[in-house]
């Protein structure tokens, strides 16, 4: 994960040269008051990096130009301090590549009754100098988030930063490889999708190889390399059953190290960030990699199962998002139900692989039979997840665009399960499972999602918008004829739109 000084918000400010040498002084000062102040409420995530006052359309062409090309800016924050007349913004938004907020504040909280002259009121002109900015992007449909409130008050921090996490997470989804090892499993539709219209919209290059390129690698891994990664397992987990003490079960154990040290050798070679695997082509390996695909994304590797390039994509995004939110982030699938009427809920798992930064626990490190793939019994990390508010989210390619479903969701502690051991949540939907399973259905939402206890809706949203997609939501407000209405309502705007 990079740390917050690889990656900025420029703050560009905007006025004009009618005010004079002094006013534009204070303007720059001002601006770079508030842009210290934003950067350091914004901890760990991005630095705001303050930028010389804009008077002039080439000026204004010019930093947006330099924001497209420099590799660490991730978006900028825009505000008019004093009246900017619009028209010379118009060439560097119409340029501009990177997301943008426009912040709606002005320097001083209150108005001072007693001294306010036309010295002020020229310098403190926000509430109409953002207004003509606000016109000039309306006027050029350009989609921003606006946020309004004074600079000192936390919630402007906070709403700014909640649209920065989505901004890095956009920037990210821009340099995004991901490794399928195998294809699409069997005739899956759901995991499949247009590899150069994701490419195109999202900025993910999907790279397929055979599973044998990854046993090459799992096989050059030097034994005492294995044993010494085994080492790490055994301070980090509880061992339990066979592996306590079972010879054969330990080999097996070093064999996962193998497999998890050659998956990291290869997607830290190639530059990957996500990857894929299948228990339909596992073809020279001896078992299905679990535990390894578990640890990668503890260390912020995106992941999807069966093929499933999208959510492996998605779930490093929403990994990248949450960076120094408490809370963790995993490759899921919804499983079963429970379906009594005093509570309905969702199990949610997936054979071996749920990441364990969702556990309420120190996970226990287990080898099971697995019913599927034919393969030696392969270790796992066996644990239940965290209790409270989280979301799932679906990313599907509808054919002629890409569409973001989330679904609001309660973590609920789960019942001891003694003959499922793998890593397992249990949810309650919102606002019910009857509406939420029924609205996920008629939205075409997938089994395989990115769940979170870190995120929340409004990073999701402010990450689809960024990325151009459509976005639905499935919440305690949804009923079904409203969700129905939205689906016609959105298939009309794309329609439009083609």
């Amino acid at each position: 994960m990079q740390d917050r000084k690889e990656k900025s918000l420029w703050f560009l400010t905007g006025s004009q040269h009618l005010y004079g040498k002094e006013t534009l002084e204070k303007v720059a000062a001002n601006a770079k008051e508030i842009a210290g102040a934003l950067n350091d409420s914004f901890g760990p995530l991005v630095r705001v990096v303050f930028k010389p006052v804009l008077t002039t359309s080439e000026d204004i062409l010019s930093i947006c130009m330099e924001a497209n090309n420099d590799p660490v800016c991730v978006g900028v924050i825009c505000w008019m301090h004093t009246f900017s007349p619009a028209q010379m913004w118009i060439g560097g938004l119409k340029g501009l590549q990177k997301p943008f907020v426009h912040l709606h504040t002005q320097h001083n909280r209150d108005i001072p009754w007693d001294e306010i002259d036309m010295d002020f009121m020229n310098l403190n002109q926000s509430a109409h100098g953002d207004r003509e900015f606000g016109f000039i992007c309306s006027r050029m449909a350009i989609d921003r988030h606006v946020v309004t409130g004074h600079w000192k008050d936390p919630e402007v921090a906070a709403d700014i930063g909640d649209w920065a996490r989505a901004a890095v997470a956009r920037d990210e989804s821009f340099s995004l490889k991901i490794a399928r090892f195998g294809d699409n499993m069997r005739d899956v539709a759901v995991t499949e999708g247009d590899k150069v219209e994701a490419r195109m919209k999202m900025g993910w290059a999907v790279k397929g190889y055979g599973v044998g390129e990854l046993v090459a690698r799992v096989n050059a891994v030097a034994e005492q390399d294995a044993r010494a990664l085994v080492d790490e397992y055994k301070e980090a987990y509880s061992l339990s059953g066979k592996l306590t003490d079972d010879p054969d079960a330990l080999r097996k154990l070093e064999e996962a190290a193998k497999i998890e040290l050659g998956i990291l050798d290869f997607l830290q070679e190639g530059g990957f960030s996500a990857f894929t695997t299948t228990f339909e082509d596992l073809h020279g390996l001896s078992q299905l990699p679990g535990l390894a695909v578990q640890r990668l994304m503890a260390g912020g590797y995106g992941f999807g199962a069966e093929g499933d390039w999208k959510t492996a994509a998605l779930v490093r995004c929403m990994k990248v998002m949450s960076r120094g939110l408490e809370g963790g982030t995993s490759f899921m699938e919804d499983y079963t139900y429970h379906l009594d009427p005093s509570g309905m809920s969702v199990l949610g798992a997936h054979m071996l692989e749920v990441c364990p930064s969702l556990a309420s626990a120190r996970p226990s490190l287990e080898l099971h039979p697995l019913a599927i793939g034919g393969k030696d019994d392969p270790p796992r990390l066996v644990f239940p997840v965290a209790t409270g508010k989280a979301l799932n989210a679906s990313l599907l390619d509808m054919g002629n665009r890409f569409r973001m479903v989330v679904n609001t969701v309660t973590s609920i502690k789960s019942p001891d399960l003694p003959k499922l051991p793998v890593a397992r949540a249990l949810w309650a939907p919102d606002p019910d499972l009857k509406i939420s399973a029924t609205a996920w259905i008629l939205a075409g939402g997938a089994h395989h999602t990115g769940f979170s206890m870190s995120l929340r809706p409004v990073h999701m949203e402010h990450f689809s918008r960024m990325l151009g997609i459509e976005h639905l939501i499935i919440d305690t407000g949804t009923t079904i004829r409203e969700f129905r209405n939205e689906l016609r309502w959105n298939e009309l705007y794309y329609k439009i739109q083609e």
